[in-house]
């Protein structure tokens, strides 16, 4: 224990070699050292220590203090004027950045969403870039020349990160690459020549080769969660570009479970938590045990060790500061579940496909076979689309089709009538009730801004639209929108969001959570509506958050339309099981778990046979 302080810089510096079994070793030595750290400080000096190691001790009881403690970090006072005014915790989260670029050690940002992580970025990388060119001018050493950085983002980020660029750093130059290849062809030359690359991940994957030659000074993932999957072509393709110093934003680094986190540190530090099958039985399997399904006391054991274990290894890489903690003048938000009950005609055909389908798609259900797989995700796809119109499943060609034409024949109705798709009248009167899209009562006089603005957010295009032309043109023409989904053109998605929170005569934006709920600063509206839920619980939270984040004013108010007694309500309990993990193990809380039955299985209860919520 005497000794154990001097073992921690060394072998930090092994977590990067070439060397793959040095790597493991130094990372489960690493893993080990850290969890005695806290107990050398409370022990006698050991016999015959020498005055030389007295004094070592004390410069690296410093550092591990401020690596284990973001707050003992020594302030850092940037060399450059950005055009901000930072709050305390921002200045917090520079000063780390700036502790791993000295120590040449890589990390997460991980912030909650809404609270700067571009802001942040930007001061470090600025401050390095001119602190580079400084020492370029004394000195003329070749590593520290001009070295251009790259963020990569979803396209939809390129053009809010030129916007942050201008705002607070416009001394930087900055080259968007993005576009088709055409436009990429123009700017291709300057890539070396620039500050800062913008570009998305997709386009790293196709021009990979362009980029690799490249030797980046930072190396910035925005929304960096993306790369979860390592063996997705976008994300070998960023593991293989260069850098002097690699970070990672994102709000949300867990998505759906612990395995998510190698890949994110692959990148980091290749090594630094092991081989992927090792992380898998030391870590993600134990955690995954003991919070799913019905854990027996040893799973719950196993995996609360197996918790404390990670979280004590990645503590000194992850800074993640939540907006209850740090915004004392960031108003609430309240998240509501506004329920609907099926319509007689969606009863129907979910009647009809339990009894045609349930079977089958529980047989499927243990075989685990990809065929399988693919079925039973169609059958999810069919029983969600449902949930929001049977228009959207019944169409020409089905078997049912002409069954149904006839049924709603006898009816008087037909297939887009509203009546038949309660979520649709339920979305209406919610707008109402927000005052969006209100008649004005006689003698009133006609306001052009509504009380509340809202952001309506869909997971499927085609829902979209049915939501703006069921909804907002025919049952509410009052109402004003605006619209951002994937057929909005990348370099056009910026436009959007600074009209929408420039013009408060604008009631409503619609979404589609894919384009709609990363990074984008949406605090014109008060009022956030998910007409529906992704499987992911993150997307959804990242999605809300872009109304309650820095710079809004407002109360946020945020609705989760549920069709009562569907798969719907399964969504979100899984969901819950989701949120849990990733609180657990980023911000190493406790808790035993929420343990719910099987997903698919209840799937297929009759509806009139659920319990009520």
């Amino acid at each position: 224990l005497p000794y154990v302080i001097f073992l921690i810089v060394p072998v930090l510096g092994r977590m990067s070699d070439s060397d793959n079994d040095v790597r493991l070793i130094a990372t489960t030595t690493f893993a080990t050292l850290v969890k005695l750290v806290p107990l050398e400080a409370g022990i006698p000096d050991p016999p015959g220590i020498s005055q030389e190691l007295l004094k070592g001790r004390e410069r690296e009881r410093t550092f591990i203090s401020q690596l284990l403690d973001p707050h003992k970090v020594e302030p850092f006072e940037m060399p450059v004027a950005i055009k901000a005014t930072l709050r305390s915790y921002q200045q917090e989260g520079v000063n780390w950045l700036h502790f791993l670029n000295k120590f040449h050690l890589h990390g997460i940002l991980c912030d909650d969403m809404g609270l700067g992580k571009t802001l942040q970025t930007l001061c470090i990388v600025a401050s390095d870039h001119h602190m580079r060119a400084e020492e370029f001018k004394k000195t003329g050493a070749p590593d520290v020349r001009r070295t251009p950085s790259l963020i990569v983002c979803p396209p939809t980020l390129s053009g809010h990160w030129q916007q942050e660029i201008s705002t607070y750093a416009p001394f930087l130059s900055c080259t968007a690459y993005v576009g088709p290849p055409q436009e990429r062809g123009k700017v291709r030359d300057m890539l070396d020549k620039t500050d800062i690359v913008i570009t998305s991940y997709d386009i790293c994957r196709n021009d990979v080769d362009v980029l690799t030659p490249i030797n980046w000074n930072y190396l910035v993932l925005d929304e960096g969660h993306i790369i979860k999957n390592p063996r997705a072509k976008s994300t070998m393709a960023v593991k293989r570009l260069q850098s002097n110093h690699r970070l990672i934003l994102s709000g949300t680094p867990i998505q759906n479970n612990v395995l998510e986190l190698w890949s994110l540190f692959d990148f980091l530090m290749p090594g630094f938590l092991g081989a992927e099958k090792v992380f898998l039985d030391r870590f993600s399997k134990p955690i995954q045990a003991s919070r799913f399904g019905k854990p027996s006391s040893k799973e719950q054991e196993a995996g609360a060790l197996a918790i404390e274990a990670l979280h004590k290894q990645l503590l000194p890489f992850l800074l993640r500061r939540l907006k209850e903690e740090v915004l004392d003048d960031l108003p609430p938000k309240i998240v509501q579940n506004y329920y609907c009950d099926l319509s007689e005609l969606q009863k129907k055909l979910f009647e009809d496909f339990t009894k045609k389908n349930g079977k089958t798609l529980a047989e499927k259900a243990s075989s685990g076979d990809k065929e399988s797989k693919q079925h039973i995700f169609q059958a999810l796809q069919y029983m969600r689309k449902l949930c929001n119109s049977p228009a959207l499943v019944m169409k020409e060609g089905h078997k049912q089709y002409e069954d149904t034409q006839k049924f709603l024949a006898r009816k008087g109705t037909s297939l887009t009538d509203p009546e038949h798709a309660p979520k649709l009248t339920a979305l209406r009167d919610l707008l109402l009730d927000c005052g969006i899209g209100s008649e004005p009562a006689p003698g009133e006089a006609t306001s052009l801004v509504s009380p509340h603005r809202a952001l309506i957010f869909c997971q499927m295009k085609e829902m979209l639209d049915m939501v703006q032309n069921q909804v907002l043109k025919k049952m509410l023409p009052k109402a004003t929108f605006l619209r951002l989904d994937g057929s909005v053109d990348a370099s056009k998605r910026q436009n959007i969001v600074n009209d929408f929170n420039s013009d408060p005569s604008i009631d409503v934006l619609l979404l589609t959570t894919s384009v709609g709920g990363l990074g984008l600063n949406l605090t014109g509206a008060d009022t956030v509506i998910f007409v529906e839920h992704d499987w992911n619980p993150q997307k959804d939270l990242q999605a809300m958050d872009r109304a309650h984040r820095l710079g809004q004013t407002r109360q946020v108010t945020v609705y989760r339309m549920i069709t009562r007694g569907t798969i719907e309500e399964r969504i979100r309990k899984r969901a819950m099981q989701k949120e849990e993990v990733q609180r657990v193990v980023i911000s190493g809380g406790g808790g035993a778990g929420v343990v719910y039955r099987p997903i698919l299985k209840d799937c297929f209860i009759k509806p009139e046979r659920r319990e009520k919520p």
